[in-house]
């Protein structure tokens, strides 16, 4: 009976979760995509090949179990799915919306490459999840013993929360502390509403709350609390602060009024989306409404900037990206949702110079592809004469992030990084040059995806259990 409720992809199409007309849903931050109903989740899920070699599994940062709760779906045993998808994945129902299925698991299915259609591995882990938090499966963490020693971890976002939970549920003291006012990092004020919303972070972070995850809030490390303060606290310390250094325009009149940074922009819309009163939006900084507006970048930084400009109401908007459509390094599905909703991308296109103060145009430079760099990518040059004028009266720069400099911002000697400034830490245990100091996530990686700062918060807390244990040995002879 199990087989017959597989392999039913020769004659069951593929089928996405509906969509909701871009013309509706390009008025609010709600999610673009419906849920699953049951009877869909389970045809979609039984349309999984159970191959021998599953390339999903492998090509997943975190190995997910997939062939396995998608079989458990097909027969309609959720809660038994639910609990193999959590026994990998700390946070499921974000990864089942913002991961890059395509390039990851779903790109690399067996039958997709058959040409039968991937399975649709993100909306059926979303539905999962979403069906677990609605049954009430989703409990606080309850360490079988607890434990006196404690871990302070300098950033809230997905790689030092899935640290917190895994150390929690050693029975570890977890404290994090944040700069922002709520927890979560760029899942919270980084990615917009209608890509993740904002309740299904709120939901984790309360249930770490819950099992005993203190944090504290609106703590810049450096300047609120040192870090020399909070490792003579702590047993052990994980950084996980992400990177927030915006790479800049050097061009000229790139200091103009009307020029913002993609993450404030973004901060800003999604502080609103709380309820918040935020005086930078309000005198129009930080609100597109009405406006011709430019984004520059073509990653999924610049495609959450376009969508949210288009909801503010702004007049216009474009998005300028220096390559061509095929070597955009943002999601082809994003850039496609945000064609739907009305955004125009200029490609081949990169900004020379701004003018006026607050800016009123940009001057483009039309580029094309000369030969390959260090990368293998064909590198952009401009073209001769292609130059011209492109109104704007907002500009937002998605051009990337860099580390900060946290030797120096913190005033901690000792603490290596390397020559891009990201902190220098094992592959095996992401121990840094300081020992009891851990590293997870972007700020050893550089900018990358959510689910790799939640593999490396997993590894990073199963390391810590290990030296905290290994220090009470030494103590104890």
């Amino acid at each position: 009976m199990a087989k017959e409720r597989m392999l039913k992809f020769v004659h069951t199409a593929k089928e996405m979760p509906e969509k909701r007309d871009a013309s509706v849903r390009s008025h609010d931050f709600n999610e673009i995509y419906r849920e699953f109903a049951d009877a869909k989740a389970t045809e979609q899920a039984s349309r999984c090949s159970q191959c021998g070699v599953p390339y999903c599994h492998t090509h997943c940062p975190l190995h997910n179990n997939i062939p396995d709760w998608l079989r458990l779906t097909a027969a309609g045993r959720l809660q038994e799915a639910y609990e193999i998808s959590q026994a990998t994945n700390t946070f499921p129902e974000i990864c089942g919306r913002i991961c890059p299925q395509d390039r990851l698991c779903e790109g690399n299915c067996v039958i997709e490459q058959s040409g039968h259609g991937t399975v649709t591995i993100g909306a059926i882990e979303k539905y999962i999840t979403d069906t677990a938090w609605d049954m009430g499966w989703v409990k606080p963490v309850k360490p079988a013993t607890e434990r006196a020693e404690s871990v302070g971890i300098i950033g809230a976002g997905p790689g030092g929360l899935a640290a917190a939970d895994a150390l929690r549920r050693a029975g570890l003291q977890v404290t994090v502390y944040d700069r922002y006012d709520r927890a979560g990092g760029l899942l919270t004020y980084g990615i917009p509403g209608f890509k993740l919303e904002k309740d299904i972070v709120m939901q984790r972070v309360d249930q770490l709350a819950q099992g005993g995850v203190e944090f504290v809030l609106n703590c810049n490390v450096g300047e609120d609390l040192s870090f020399d303060a909070i490792r003579g606290k702590h047993d052990a310390i994980v950084i996980a602060t992400g990177v927030y250094k915006t790479r800049d325009l050097t061009d000229p009149g790139a200091d103009a009024d009307g020029i913002v940074r993609a993450i404030d922009y973004l901060t800003v819309s999604n502080k609103l989306s709380f309820g918040d009163d935020v005086p930078e939006f309000t005198d129009g900084t930080y609100n597109a409404e009405g406006k011709n507006v430019v984004v520059i970048g073509g990653g999924d930084t610049a495609m959450d900037c376009v969508r949210t400009a288009i909801r503010q109401g702004a007049k216009s908007v474009k998005c300028l990206y220096r390559r061509d459509r095929a070597n955009m390094p943002g999601s082809q599905r994003e850039v496609q949702n945000a064609e739907e909703e009305g955004v125009e991308f200029v490609w081949m296109a990169a900004p020379k110079g701004f003018s006026g103060n607050p800016v009123a145009s940009v001057t483009v430079q039309r580029m094309k592809l000369g030969a390959p760099d260090a990368s293998g990518r064909q590198s952009p040059e401009p073209i001769e004469g292609g130059i011209y004028e492109e109104p704007a009266d907002l500009v937002i720069k998605a051009l990337g992030f860099e580390p900060e400099n946290l030797p120096k911002l913190w005033g901690v000697d000792g603490l290596e990084v390397t020559r891009w400034g990201t902190v220098k830490a094992s592959f095996g245990t992401h121990m840094t040059s300081l020992p009891g100091v851990f590293a997870v996530g972007d700020i050893v990686r550089g900018a990358s995806l959510v689910v790799w700062a939640i593999r490396d918060g997993r590894e990073a807390a199963e390391a810590v259990v290990k030296f905290i244990d290994g220090a009470a040995a030494v103590a104890a002879e």
